[in-house]
């Protein structure tokens, strides 16, 4: 293969790698401690429901059809508005609809931006439901609380609403989780080292490659399963399943060039292609590392069975990097 076409082989490889694009939302829901709760709605309101999502990161509200809901802001602004048809619309000129872009409320908010300005409406949804970072819902403050500890409440909090233009108080508390089992992240080393141990015992890239594809294809099932377990609006990160989904599509690019018949373009791209599929698992499970051990993951899969897949793929992949890498740098001829 020419140098010109093995540099367009790494580029495409490259650039797969790196097209993975940043979350639309400043703070998608992460791994936490804390697991904040609705706790009371004060009057109780037919057609009102509310709970918390990504354990203290978002509150949910979904509304009936036929009834109107106001959630006010933190200065007492308007700050959303649930309509009867369905609609629901956030005011731009609300100091919280710039204060909830961040966890930690850390932004400039714009001097149009006044609890005494005429509200401007902007839809944001259609079907009567809305998720949004509320500070009166979690613990503001990257430290945990001073002088508490697992199995304390350490927030209690009002989210004032008017339900049909009736006054109602939406109590929310949250409550520091015990740290979670350390045996799932012991059992995914364990796997992901006996994947790619056996991949390993056939010399050659292909066996390599094939053992990639087993972990790239676990980690793009819980990444997808986290990707879809939170609402749209609050932007999971495209990471969740893009960099699995990536590296799986390489590592099968890496096969199908590594069993070809004839030497091809393809074939003397395949070991870029297996380094940059394994080598981007590990990348993955890195930037997941909290979620290993936070106690409240934000998916709907069954926590051990992520931290598992988690610890295998960080585990299996970084064994598999090394040796593919290894064989690209010196190869050795097949048993």
């Amino acid at each position: 293969m020419s140098r010109i076409a093995a540099s367009l082989l790494v580029a495409v490889a490259a650039g797969l790698v790196l097209a993975v694009p940043a979350p639309a939302f400043a703070d998608p829901a992460g791994p936490t401690d804390f697991e904040s709760a609705v706790v009371g709605v004060d009057p109780p309101a037919d057609g009102v429901d509310v709970e918390i999502i990504g354990g203290d990161a978002f509150v949910l509200l979904t509304v009936a059809p036929g009834v109107s809901v106001d959630v006010v802001g933190y200065r007492g602004e308007p700050y959303l508005r649930f309509l009867p048809s369905g609609v629901v619309e956030v005011n731009d000129n609300a100091p919280t609809t710039y204060l909830n872009e961040d966890r930690y409320a850390a932004v400039d908010i714009p001097a149009s931006a006044s609890p005494d300005a005429e509200p401007s409406w902007r839809q944001v949804a259609s079907d009567g439901s809305y998720a949004w970072h509320d500070h009166r819902a979690h613990w503001m403050n990257e430290d945990p609380p001073p002088g508490r500890g697992p199995g304390d409440r350490i927030l209690e909090g009002v989210v004032p609403l008017l339900v049909d233009g009736r006054e109602v108080d939406v109590a929310i508390a949250s409550t520091w989780q015990q740290a979670p089992s350390p045996l799932p992240v012991v059992a995914g080393f364990v796997a992901g080292l006996g994947i790619a141990l056996v991949a390993l015992r056939r010399t050659g890239l292909l066996a390599m490659a094939f053992g990639t594809m087993t972990l790239a294809a676990a980690a793009l099932g819980v990444g997808a399963v986290a990707a879809a377990s939170v609402p749209s609006e609050t932007a999971p990160s495209a990471m969740l399943w893009l960099a699995p989904a990536t590296s799986l599509a390489l590592a099968a690019l890496a096969v199908a060039g590594l069993r070809a018949p004839t030497p091809t373009v393809l074939r003397s791209g395949a070991p870029v292609f297996a380094v940059i599929a394994a080598a981007e698992l590990v990348v993955w499970a890195v930037l997941r590392w909290d979620w290993l051990w936070r106690a409240i993951l934000p998916t709907a899969a069954p926590y051990w069975l992520d931290r598992v897949v988690t610890a295998g793929t960080l585990a299996g992949g970084a064994v598999l990097t090394i040796a593919a890498l290894r064989a690209v740098i010196d190869p050795q001829p097949a048993r």
